[in-house]
């Protein structure tokens, strides 16, 4: 009896021994399927990450926690519009930070109230520094795997440092729209580049483009008093090689008209579009070559971002009058936030989230009057009353020498509808700086 006993109980524990062994292995099974990972939390838990502006949305979360563990988590956890987000978001991290990795300081974050998902790929907005003391324009548009750009300015030098920036981003060579919205040479100069061995660095001859949108009209003269070419004439050749080479060359009243295989309105990516918005200039002449500035509008689901080139009042008030123009997100500053420019007409109907001044604050390259310095006194006015979220990419050194990075290169990203801005120098609000505490004033109220 008592050795029955002793075998019953022999088996009892081989039992018990089998069924934890069982147990162990289909818990380790689940674990390395990812299907207690919800159960788990990570280790240290969520942190916030750091950011320059960000307007909250259903990404912020996805942001505020980039490490990759917690992005897998929440993928594996949300529905497809969330996934989307974040797996967007880390994209849009690492996107940012390497363009912020070489001189960054520290990125704050600032939340605020904002709209619903909007399911498109990661759209990134780039504004960098050009390389020189001079105003110019020069931005890149990347919307999943397409790029744009738009302009490049200041001067035939800053190709250099504008391929150097697109190399980052631009991997396979390939600008699949570039849009050169006047002909001043603050925006196109960088298209021409610098002459060496008989050949030109330009953006035109350095990259291969898919389809270049160009201004419709000019005052531009094709040659110089002496009969030399000047920087107009050598654009002109840089879009005749592109051309040569299998680029697609539309005007802006071409896209506006549907005319010549062009159209009005672009896909660059899901839920990512650019249009070229209809301005009077591209058939009336202007005295001010700023009017016939190319404007585009970029939409990204309910966000809207709008570029002006240089476009002066009169044509703002054309644009106004001809199009249905919605809130905007962002606003490139019109002419480098001039005292011409950026006027009441326009900010009323887009009232701008964010507005971004291409230019070298404080530069001397056009007046002495240091109230119209860029960005002058009366943008400022004008912008207030909307915003205060103003970057700005580069600062005239001391003593109005030389020049450095007032904001540095300027990145606007957007994964899933909120907004964030990341600068490479830091993220300071214009208002906020040492110069504009000594050169401006912010209006009251």
């Amino acid at each position: 009896m008592a050795g029955r006993r002793k075998r019953k109980g022999r088996l009892g524990l081989l039992i018990l021994v089998i069924f934890l062994a069982l147990v162990i292995a289909g818990g380790y099974i689940l674990w390395q399927g990812g299907y207690l990972d919800g159960l788990i939390p990570p280790p240290g838990g969520a942190s916030d990450s750091d950011g320059g502006y960000s307007d909250g949305g259903s990404d912020s979360s996805s942001d505020s926690s980039s490490d990759s563990s917690s992005d897998s988590s929440s993928d594996s956890s949300s529905d497809s519009s969330s996934d989307s987000s974040s797996d967007s978001s880390s994209d849009s991290s690492s996107d940012s930070s390497s363009d912020s990795s070489s001189d960054s300081s520290s990125d704050s974050s600032s939340d605020s109230s904002s709209g619903g998902d909007i399911v498109t790929e990661e759209l990134s907005i780039h504004f960098p520094m050009l390389g020189n003391a001079y105003t110019g324009d020069c931005t890149l548009i990347k919307a999943g795997d397409t790029e744009v750009l738009i302009d490049a300015g200041s001067r035939q030098s800053s190709a250099r440092t504008i391929s150097a920036y697109l190399d980052e981003y631009c991997t396979d060579g390939v600008l699949e729209y570039v849009i050169a919205t006047h002909a001043d040479q603050d925006h196109i100069a960088g298209f021409v580049g610098t002459k060496s061995g008989g050949s030109y660095n330009g953006i035109l001859y350095e990259y291969e483009v898919g389809t270049l949108i160009q201004f419709a009209r000019t005052n531009k003269s094709l040659t110089t008093e002496s009969g030399n070419p000047t920087l107009y004439a050598n654009y002109v050749t840089a879009t005749e090689y592109a051309a040569d080479n299998g680029t697609k060359v539309y005007t802006a009243l071409d896209c506006w008209n549907g005319e010549n295989g062009a159209s009005r309105t672009y896909e660059l990516a899901e839920g990512i579009e650019m249009s070229i918005l209809y301005n009077v200039f591209y058939e009336e002449h202007s005295s001010d070559e700023n009017n016939y500035s190319v404007c585009m509008l970029l939409t990204q689901g309910s966000n809207h971002y709008l570029f002006t080139g240089d476009l002066e009042k009169e044509g703002e008030e054309a644009l106004v009058e001809n199009n249905e123009l919605p809130q905007c997100k962002l606003f490139k500053a019109g002419h480098h936030g001039s005292p011409t420019s950026s006027n009441d007409v326009l900010l009323s109907v887009i009232r701008p989230e964010i507005v971004v001044v291409c230019c070298c604050c404080g530069s001397d390259e056009y007046t002495d009057d240091v109230a119209n310095m860029f960005p002058s006194q009366a943008f400022v006015d004008r912008v207030a009353k909307y915003t205060d979220k103003i970057y700005v990419t580069t600062v005239v050194g001391e003593n109005g020498e030389g020049f450095g990075p007032m904001n540095g290169n300027i990145v606007v990203t957007s994964v899933g509808g909120g907004l964030s801005v990341r600068c490479s120098n830091n993220d300071i609000l214009f208002k906020d700086t040492e110069w504009f505490r000594e050169n401006r004033t912010w209006p009251e109220g």
